[in-house]
């Protein structure tokens, strides 16, 4: 296989590169390094089947020829995160919106496989639980800045699965909910390794709102292979798949987990969103997916708890720290 990986120097995607390779693909990355870090595939660049290229994919020069020579396309490369939503809107819509565009032009005109990364927040405020695939999507005011990343998601797909049935392009999306492993960072608004970094300082553990906003985190290894499965698939084209982990937690308690797992002095420290993001913020209290059409697709389910992930990602910090 010869995969070309957008944004694969972030969190997510330098992981899925690590994967790919491990498999014997050969590995091409784009990646502007706007959130990704170089550091994340560093330890990838002596290997002679990974091509690592500093480019946007708003570059169309630069990713006609990347995509030409790729069996399949894994588009990652988004704008990602609460705080840089909410601090960013125009980047946000413009980044994963056009972005998104250019990919699926130039894999349409050579007829590659693409594999979307897709996102949970696309259900929105939606309040059926668990999310379907196939549910209605009730988003908030377009007053609330918060809503663009659902937004601009939701056009990724819609002009995914257009490009499918217009022109047949294999097109595959998967929509992740909240993954999380090593190398992922706080700055934008990630909510373990914000706390786990936290923790480990025995500084207060900020938690916005009341904290019993539910969420349900998912190993970043699990994601990995249910991506690449995905897109080894004959039968997932033009379909679209919950990917992550239907074991639910509150903020507060997975606050409480982190103090527990780190022996933590830190303090639980609640504060208003308004006061967090200098603004009103509308968020979702729920957020639980149906992993019953990928299980069929794919076989997956996830392996990893969120015990066992905390671990690592904490074990991964102190590792950081010596």
């Amino acid at each position: 296989m010869r995969a070309l990986v957008t944004g694969g120097a972030g969190f997510i995607g330098s992981h899925l590169c690590e994967r790919l390779l491990a498999k014997g693909a050969t590995v091409s990355v784009i990646d502007d390094l706007s959130t990704g870090r170089i550091e994340n595939i560093e330890h990838l660049k002596n290997d002679s089947k990974f091509k690592f290229i500093e480019g946007s994919v708003r570059d169309g020069k630069a990713l006609d020829p990347l995509i030409e020579k790729s069996d399949v396309v894994f588009h990652l490369a988004a704008a990602v995160g609460v705080q840089l939503i909410v601090d960013r809107p125009v980047h946000t819509i413009e980044t994963n919106i056009h972005g998104t565009e250019m990919v699926l032009e130039f894999a349409n005109k050579y007829s590659k496989k693409v594999l979307i990364a897709s996102t949970s927040e696309v259900y929105g405020k939606s309040e059926s639980i668990p999310f379907h695939e196939d549910d209605d999507t009730i988003l908030g005011s377009t007053m609330f800045s918060r809503w663009s990343y659902a937004c601009s998601k939701a056009i990724d797909e819609f002009l995914a699965f257009a490009y499918h049935d217009q022109y047949g392009l294999e097109v595959v999306v998967s929509r992740l909910f909240n993954t999380i492993g090593p190398r992922q960072v706080g700055y934008y608004g990630m909510v373990v390794p914000r706390f786990v970094e936290r923790a480990l300082k025995g500084e207060p553990i900020q938690i916005y709102g009341d904290g019993k906003q539910s969420r349900c985190f998912a190993y970043v290894g699990d994601v990995v292979e249910a991506i690449i499965g995905l897109a080894e698939s004959n039968e997932a084209a033009g379909k679209v798949f919950n990917v992550g982990s239907n074991e639910e937690i509150s903020i507060e308690e997975l606050a409480d987990l982190v103090i527990n797992k780190t022996d933590s002095s830190s303090k639980k420290e609640f504060i208003s969103y308004k006061e967090a993001y200098g603004k009103a913020f509308d968020d979702m209290q729920r957020r639980v997916p149906c992993l019953e059409r990928i299980k069929a697709a794919t076989g997956y389910e996830p392996k990893t708890s969120l015990a066992q992930t905390l671990e690592i990602i904490i074990d991964h910090f102190r590792g950081k720290d010596k």
